[in-house]
């Protein structure tokens, strides 16, 4: 590919060709290992060696979130993150300590029991149905939140690749997603997640690399990054103290204020601005102005909300995001600052730095314990042929994971670097190319704004979204298209990796775990794999539908799945595992308690759920912990409900 675009061939071809090409290779392997017998499609005939094994649950577990915007966050947050988000390292940790314990309290036990799906744990331990029905609920509710973000990664790395809309990307990512494991099951997912993995390695080491060598000269980028953080101190010192950069700071300020006047009456506002948006559009086009002039204005025209509702959440929303670029370093905090705010300073600063690091550790927490709960990644040492193979295999998802995520820090730092010695202060007529293409594309993803009409880039005038950071990478280093195509498939890969794990784990939940125990138990093996087939090809159609509606952004929406899983399973399997006196009541009621509470803590703080229920704007959050991180209430709370139920049970038996 590097040899056709070195003699001329268009970037139009290259990138739908990648986008193909790939895609093709995984079908290919789906296709090959298909299978209808169940010990296949289940677990993968459990002959999987750890070392493949490891490679297939580090692409299971590098999702879209870690791939495309992993170094985002630690771009935008810092490593310690502000009081109202986490900072990005926070998800380094976490995600990487989770496998410790994977290792040591749950994978293993999981293994010998030599069982399918996690709900059957459920059924082996505790008995009855209500342990089996929540652990499937449970399965399907945080596997269906993690697979939404998944297919959203695939339509952004698609619909980028080849240059069509959003959703057609989306539907062109899902045909590769269900090549890989609509006929195999497990057995294709793995050895699909294989090359996978090898492709999303050699994405992310390659433009790391080179923009290592570029600026250091030594491409080992996680031991080298380390000489670009005084630089990068030096430099936010100076855009802090820029006269340039402080009148941004006073034109947002101007520009939040007038959106606060706009909310006083929103029916009129909306009313004004509509009516001088079409006058604007008849003027120009009685004058016949050139025609790229009235096509904007008709577009600002057709960009005004379409009703007061609609304008009350969206001039919300932007007075928010202005007041935050009204800050120093446009919102965003010192990158090597360790949490926000002061310990030794003022009242407010000191509660800023108390919240901040409490949603770090929280957030930690959450990463963590969410790991050891999730059923598409505990499910994938089913396959291995004992428990010392996946203990081992445990180990080398670690190494192989660890080869990607120590390099998360260092792409963040070399991009800021890049992004504040060669980007701000260029004249707006002598932009990179690819802050046009990128804003083009999507404004949230990246927007750029004269707004003190300098003509000169601030650094406070650009936005760049957490999910641009890794895919624009390429461009910003001046690297072949061949390179932004080697990271859109990447980004690929680790999206439909995933997404093959989740998929198949929710059709299995709803079939095997649900249907047949419920309503037909009488099903024989094979047809039950059939239904798991046309239950897969079902969520991942649903699970697009709700991708295209652009729900959040890929971290955020990660990282709630992994509170979910916490709260509602890992107390009860781990409980049931290390405590004998544990009971099926007691596990139920713990799943309950843990699920309940973090569930009504992040809908009670959702600005659309206190909308519908009537609550004043904001949060009600309980010691400023942000509702991402809303496990860290729901996980204590599972395993003192199961403790206490199971003692009062015992008790109670005792006595009669």
């Amino acid at each position: 590919m590097l040899w056709a675009e070195h003699n001329g061939v268009s970037k139009r071809w290259l990138g739908p060709i990648l986008l193909f090409s790939t895609v093709m290779m995984y079908g290919a392997i789906g296709v090959y290992g298909r299978t209808a017998d169940p010990e296949e499609y289940y677990v993968a005939g459990r002959r999987i060696p750890p070392v493949y094994n490891g490679m297939a649950a580090a692409a299971d577990w590098m999702s879209a979130a870690s791939f495309i915007s992993l170094a985002g966050g630690l771009y935008l947050q810092g490593f310690g993150g502000s009081d109202m988000q986490a900072g990005g390292l926070a998800f380094v940790l976490g995600w990487t300590g989770g496998f410790c314990l994977v290792g040591l309290l749950i994978a293993p036990h999981l293994r010998k029991l030599n069982l399918y799906t996690v709900p059957d744990y459920f059924v082996h331990r505790f008995g009855g149905r209500w342990p089996r029905r929540l652990a499937a609920l449970s399965a399907v509710l945080c596997s269906f939140t993690y697979v939404v973000a998944q297919i959203y990664g695939v339509g952004l790395v698609a619909s980028r690749l080849t240059g069509v809309h959003f959703d057609i990307g989306i539907m062109l990512g899902l045909g590769g997603v269900v090549l890989c494991s609509f006929l195999g099951g497990m057995r294709a997912i793995t050895w699909t997640q294989v090359a996978q993995y090898v492709i999303l390695l050699l994405a992310f080491l390659v433009p790391v690399s080179w923009l290592a060598y570029q600026q250091l000269g030594n491409p080992l980028a996680p031991l080298a990054h380390g000489a670009q953080l005084p630089k990068i101190a030096a430099l936010e010192h100076q855009l802090m103290e820029s006269p340039k950069e402080k009148e941004v700071q006073l034109a947002f300020q101007a520009r939040a204020r007038q959106y606060e006047q706009w909310l006083k009456d929103v029916e009129g506002s909306l009313k004004q601005q509509r009516i001088a948006a079409q006058e604007r559009v008849r003027v120009l086009t009685e004058q016949n102005a050139d025609i790229e002039v009235v096509v904007a204005a008709r577009r600002e025209l057709a960009a005004l909300p379409k009703d007061a509702a609609s304008a009350r959440e969206q001039w919300t929303r932007a007075m928010k995001d202005s007041q935050d670029r009204a800050r120093p370093l446009g919102g965003l905090l010192p990158h090597t600052q360790a949490f926000a705010g002061d310990p030794e300073g003022t009242p407010a600063e000191r509660q800023a730095f108390d919240t901040s690091r409490a949603n770090f550790l929280a957030l930690m927490f959450c990463l963590m314990v969410g790991t050891a709960g999730l059923p598409h990644l505990l499910t994938r040492y089913y396959t291995t042929p004992s428990v010392a193979a996946a203990r081992s295999s445990v180990g080398w998802s670690l190494f192989f994971i660890a080869l990607l995520y120590l390099s998360a820090p260092a792409l963040a730092t070399l991009v800021k670097y890049e992004v504040m010695s060669n980007v701000v202060g260029r004249s707006f007529d002598a932009l990179p190319a690819w802050l046009a293409q990128w804003s083009n594309f999507d404004d949230s993803l990246l927007s750029v704004t004269d707004i003190n009409g300098d003509g000169i880039l601030q650094f406070g005038e650009i936005r760049l979204g957490a999910d641009v950071i890794m895919l624009a990478t390429p461009e910003l280093g001046g690297m072949p298209y061949v390179v932004s195509g080697l990271v859109a498939a990447g980004g690929l890969a680790a999206a439909l990796s995933t997404a093959d794990g989740l998929l198949l784990t929710i059709s299995n939940s709803l079939v095997r775990d649900t249907y047949c125990r419920e309503f037909a138990q009488d099903v024989p093996p094979e047809r039950r794999v059939i239904l798991s087939k046309f239950a897969l090809l079902s969520v991942a159609s649903l699970a697009a539908f709700v991708a295209s509606l652009k729900p959040a952004e890929i971290l955020p929406l990660v990282a709630s799945s992994f509170s979910l899983a916490a709260s509602a399973l890992v107390p009860a399997m781990v409980m049931g595992i290390f405590w004998s006196r544990t009971t099926g009541a007691a596990a139920v009621a713990g799943m309950l308690a843990g699920l309940g509470v973090t569930v009504s803590y992040m809908m009670l703080n959702a600005p659309a759920v206190r909308a519908v229920l009537g609550l004043a704007p904001g949060q009600d959050l309980w010691w400023g912990i942000q509702p991402v991180s809303a496990g860290v209430f729901g996980v204590p709370m599972g395993f003192a409900v199961i403790a206490l139920v199971s003692l009062l049970r015992r008790r109670n038996g005792a006595r009669a």
